[in-house]
């Protein structure tokens, strides 16, 4: 007897033989069920030690479900890496407030909303390789985040006033950004905390001596 694995990939077959789309849709069918099936194991993983990994799990936003599992789970960190997720809403800083470490590196992020500085027990900020254009001002309102990493976004200029308000911000890494000169050379002059900066190329024009 065939089994399971391969009786769906001959179905997909011989589906495919009647009609060409058929195969296709069983395929990203059987590929959500997996999806799904790890975002469980995953969650069950996460009642146990309290560090919820959603990484590298196909995710475009984080699903409903995730919240009613966790629903008696105070989690420590959340690791939503490796996706899709466009952004995240509300009722995630609501439901997820007690975490020290978030990770969303490596999605399609390009805002956050303003509800991220309610997470007061947030230490760690991880938004390296996103769409962002700018740094939210909310994030510099979190109570005791300490570290940011903003690296590898499209970040043209950040407010050096926000960065030095920030309340208990001790490292931000803002390499590889296509910063401002001016705003490369304000950030330079920031001593109260480690700023991460990738070593500006002058221009052609300001080797110029008039």
């Amino acid at each position: 007897m065939r089994p399971p694995s391969q009786f769906t990939e001959d179905f997909a077959a011989e589906a495919e033989e009647q009609d060409p789309r058929m195969g296709a849709m069983m395929i990203c069918t059987r590929l959500a069920g997996r999806a799904i099936i790890r975002v469980v194991g995953r969650c069950n993983e996460a009642i146990e030690n309290s560090n919820l990994d959603l990484s590298n799990c196909q995710l475009m936003r984080v699903p409903d479900a995730v919240y009613h599992l966790m629903r008696h789970t105070e989690l420590k960190t959340c690791d939503l890496s490796e996706n899709d997720i466009t952004k995240i809403t509300p009722k995630f800083t609501t439901n997820f407030s007690l975490i020290t470490d978030l990770n969303l590196s490596h999605n399609q992020m390009a805002k956050l909303p303003d509800e991220i500085a309610s997470m007061a027990n947030l230490e760690r900020l991880d938004i390296s390789f996103n769409t962002f254009v700018s740094l939210p001002s909310a994030i510099f309102k979190i109570p005791r985040l300490q570290e940011l990493n903003a690296s590898n976004n499209h970040i043209v200029d950040v407010d050096s006033e926000d960065i030095e308000e920030a309340p208990s911000l001790m490292k931000l890494d803002l390499t590889r950004n296509p910063l401002t000169a001016r705003c490369h050379d304000l950030l330079c002059r920031i001593n109260k905390i480690e700023v991460l900066l990738t070593q500006r190329e002058r221009e052609d024009w300001e080797d110029l001596t008039i």
